[in-house]
């Protein structure tokens, strides 16, 4: 079988030429992507990934994957060349996160100022990129808000992976898009909380706590049984499923949920959040009607000081 590039050129990638590397030994040794799969127990999407060199792979599989393709240690040798941390942080790192958001089996967030992604009205979303290079771009904020809602629907199904958030009452007060989309957006946080598989608890102001981590922060339960990491600096993400690292961040994360609100207390507070703003919407929307009657007030008002402007009148008017 003729060998394939994954790329239409060159790449400096260490990750993506142990993927390619990969892609032959498999290739030559006349398997499928979906035969590998489930010599390794992963499916055939999970290998494409492993040959585009957007997920990492660990000692053992690796070494079973060598075996199987009689590469003679070759395999394990470039795999331990590559620095899969360095790699993972690229700049498509938001990618990345993705795709291992698609596979999670179960997702833990501490979120703080905005309301995670997973949790967002269409409302809230297009609010969000409408402040971004997107706002002048419509094909491009349709497509934004597209795949942020398309990140959402496979938890918001019958027996849908589990999902916990632990929000930051900051969240919830902070204000994206006005009142009316905040509105709208507890909302969708009460419904989406009706679901047995999406658990919603407010971290409340004021509320001591043993640790908080420093950022917002993702743990990941994967099909394989290991678990990720994942947290934002300012122009990157970071990945680790180094067994120390994640025991470190679930640790934090436990002790944040020990002062969490429970999750019916939870839900009042974001409906009181929801009938505040409903209030603002109120009172904005009765602003903007009496600004506009004061207007037309003005428009009909005679300037008494003016000259007097004479009309002429038709015969036989």
């Amino acid at each position: 079988m003729a060998h394939r590039r994954l790329g239409a050129g060159p790449t400096s990638s260490p990750a993506e030429m142990f993927g390619e590397a990969l892609r032959f030994a498999r290739e030559r040794a006349g398997y499928t992507q979906e035969q590998l799969g489930e010599l390794l127990n992963f499916s055939r999407t999970v290998v494409t990934r492993f040959e585009s060199g957007r997920r990492s792979m660990d000692r053992e599989t690796v070494e079973r994957a060598d075996e199987i393709l009689a590469m003679g240690g070759l395999l394990v040798r470039l795999w331990e060349r590559v620095d899969w941390q360095a790699d993972i942080e690229s700049p498509d790192w938001f990618e990345k996160f993705m795709e291992l958001e698609d596979e999670a089996l179960a997702i833990r967030v501490l979120q703080y100022s905005r309301i995670n992604g997973l949790l967002q009205c269409e409302e809230y979303v297009r609010a969000m990129f409408a402040t971004g290079n997107a706002r002048n771009n419509p094909k491009l904020l349709a497509e934004r808000i597209e795949t942020r809602l398309s990140r959402q629907r496979r938890f918001l199904v019958p027996d849908g992976p589990t999902l916990m958030v632990v929000l930051d009452e900051g969240a919830i007060r902070t204000v994206v898009g006005g009142p009316s989309v905040m509105r709208r957006q507890m909302e969708h946080l009460l419904a989406v909380t009706d679901r047995s598989n999406v658990i919603v608890q407010v971290l409340p102001f004021g509320r001591p706590l043993l640790a908080a981590p420093s950022s917002s922060m993702v743990l990941l339960l994967m099909p394989d049984g290991r678990e990720w990491v994942y947290s934002e600096s300012l122009y990157r993400g970071h990945f680790s499923d180094v067994p120390s690292v994640v025991e470190g961040a679930r640790k934090e994360f436990d002790l944040v949920r020990a002062g969490v609100l429970s999750p019916g207390d939870s839900r009042a507070l974001i409906a009181d959040a929801m009938e505040e703003y409903r209030f603002a919407e109120h009172r904005s929307q009765e602003g903007c009607l009496a600004e506009e009657q004061l207007q037309w007030q003005r428009r009909g008002r005679v300037h008494r000081g003016g000259p007097r402007i004479p009309v002429r009148r038709r015969p036989g008017a």
